[in-house]
């Protein structure tokens, strides 16, 4: 079950002695190509990062631990020093928070991706060609126009950015447990 109140309670608020800018390249780690036996990274020639490197603190985290590769969700949370597996929030509560969403407790909320399917339905495209916002954009208001709410059920569909949106369900005794279908390749069929 996703606690509402934990991104509020993340927040330090007042003079906190300075800027701090906390980049994080989810994803960089990569493993060893076979032939050369150096990730991306290590062959890649980087002098911005190198010079930001030299002036920074830097570190490495395993979020969950090592060899356990967590979603965002979990992933973010222990970037900030929470322990994702006690305190489990869902990506969608965060991308509603992010794009203003006022979350009430009992809310459900889901993080969407568009997709592109061909004619049989597999999956050819997990982030639909990355649309522009302004296409993105109209092709959720397009779906929340086609959607049909179940009987006490208030349903909110915003765009985010590009491909993403935000779904929020809001209704007497919702329960979190989303189906996701997303099968994390192309190729195949939603699940």
């Amino acid at each position: 079950m996703s606690d509402v109140s934990l991104p509020h309670d993340l927040a330090i608020h007042g003079d906190a002695g300075g800027t701090i800018i906390m980049l994080v390249m989810d994803g960089l780690g990569g493993s060893p190509h076979p032939n050369t036996g150096r990730t991306e990274l290590e062959s890649a020639v980087t002098p911005n990062l190198d010079a930001l490197a030299e002036r920074s603190s830097l570190g490495m985290l395993a979020p969950v631990g090592n060899g356990i590769t967590p979603g965002s969700g979990p992933g973010h949370l222990a970037l900030f020093g929470y322990d994702p597996v006690e305190s489990m929030i869902g990506r969608g509560v965060l991308s509603a928070l992010g794009v203003g969403f006022d979350l009430q407790p009992g809310d459900v909320a889901a993080r969407l991706n568009m997709a592109t399917l061909d004619a049989d339905g597999v999956v050819t495209d997990r982030r639909a060609g990355r649309p522009s916002d302004e296409d993105g954009r109209r092709v959720i208001e397009t779906v929340l126009g086609a959607l049909r709410a179940p009987d006490g059920v208030e349903v909110t569909l915003v765009h985010e950015k590009e491909h993403r949106a935000v779904l929020v369900l809001r209704g007497e005794d919702l329960g979190a447990e989303i189906v996701d279908t997303d099968p994390q390749r192309t190729g195949l069929s939603p699940v």
